[in-house]
């Protein structure tokens, strides 16, 4: 065995430990946070494992498989009605419905949480599944073009099928099933998920389809298969993502799925590295926790050099710039294509370490 074998053999199990340890400490975290955080700092936090769910069902799109999307707000749309629907109660759906009453047979359905999550998810899937199969013979622009004018059909649809939807008006007081331990367990199982589906065939698959499509075809790699397969998994995250983030806010409406939801998760994608889950999921906390601190930029200022009388928008101006110096000096993101790993933590303090060591 040589000495570089060696090696690995031994910082195997110990990074298995740091992993371990790095998990329980986390569920600590969680558990304490749930206990002890005002109701907007955990908004913020639950917020942050929604976001993790969302930015990797468009990262496996977007990242591993080379298919530029733009409809994924349109399959959230379709989870969070789905799931609120399958979930709200019959004397809760009649004060939501006052002005064009549900449908029969939806009006006594109410099932738990769990299984309307699952199934939210599967019809959003279907949805991806009947979208993809024609759309995904597009490249490029003209793909993003038809995402994007699908997932703006699927709005358009959800604002007009008023006995089904509310229209407009939307659902409001759904229950709050979005509990800290439910979006991180999804959040969880997501990462769970990715990193195993990338490690396995498929997930190669996916990543030579995205690195040339003629080599992965001559290779025996379906590509057109690969392609739905990806569109169809995406879309049941993203309508997962919908259904979490309607039990959390409990309240969802047409407007709350335009395409600046799916611009803000592709930013979250583009700003940790397209093709990178560690990335996705650093980017998606840091983004969501920077959108909520310089929420006081919309707000009246009293400086030394200057007063305002508060001017909305101003936040999302300062982010922007901050956004175009990152994407001006870092083009590849947070983490570009790699993957964080114990072994890169250890060896970014042993270059630090040297470099203290050749000052001194």
């Amino acid at each position: 065995m040589n000495a570089v074998t060696q090696k690995k053999t031994i910082a195997l199990p110990r990074n298995r430990l740091y992993s371990i340890i790095a998990i329980v400490a986390f569920i600590l975290f969680a558990f304490i946070a749930d206990r002890f955080f005002d109701a907007f700092t955990l908004r913020v936090f639950n917020l942050c494992a929604i976001y993790i769910v969302l930015a990797l069902s468009l990262n496996l799109l977007n990242g591993f498989t080379g298919l530029f999307s733009l409809g994924h707000a349109g399959f959230m749309a379709v989870g969070a009605y789905v799931s609120a629907l399958l979930t709200m109660s019959p004397q809760l759906k009649d004060m939501n419905y006052f002005l064009v009453p549900i449908v029969p047979w939806l009006h006594n359905v109410t099932i738990p949480f769990l299984p309307a999550l699952i199934i939210a998810g599967l019809v959003a899937a279907l949805v991806g599944f009947l979208i993809g199969a024609p759309v995904l013979r597009l490249r490029d622009d003209y793909l993003a073009i038809a995402t994007l004018g699908f997932g703006e059909i699927i709005r358009v649809l959800i604002t007009n099928a008023q006995p089904i939807t509310n229209g407009a008006q939307g659902l409001k007081g759904l229950p709050r099933f979005s509990t800290t331990f439910a979006v991180w367990a999804v959040a969880g199982l997501m990462i769970l998920f990715m990193v195993l589906l990338m490690r396995s065939s498929y997930g190669r698959a996916m990543k030579a389809v995205r690195d040339d499509e003629l080599a992965a075809e001559a290779m025996g790699i379906n590509v057109f298969r690969v392609k739905v397969t990806s569109f169809t998994v995406s879309s049941f995250w993203a309508g997962v993502g919908g259904a979490l983030l309607g039990h959390m806010i409990t309240t969802i409406d047409p407007k709350m799925f335009t395409f600046m939801l799916t611009f803000n998760i592709l930013l979250i994608v583009v700003l940790g590295g397209i093709g990178s889950i560690s990335g996705s999921v650093i980017s998606a906390v840091v983004v969501t926790i920077l959108m909520e601190a310089l929420r006081f930029l919309d707000e009246p200022m009293n400086l030394v050099i200057f007063k305002t009388e508060g001017m909305p928008g101003l936040r999302m101006v300062v982010f922007s710039i901050l956004l175009m110096v990152m994407i001006i000096y870092r083009q590849r993101g947070l983490m570009g294509n790699e993957e964080f790993s114990w072994d890169m933590l250890r060896g970014l303090f042993v270059k630090k370490g040297r470099k203290g060591g050749d000052h001194v």
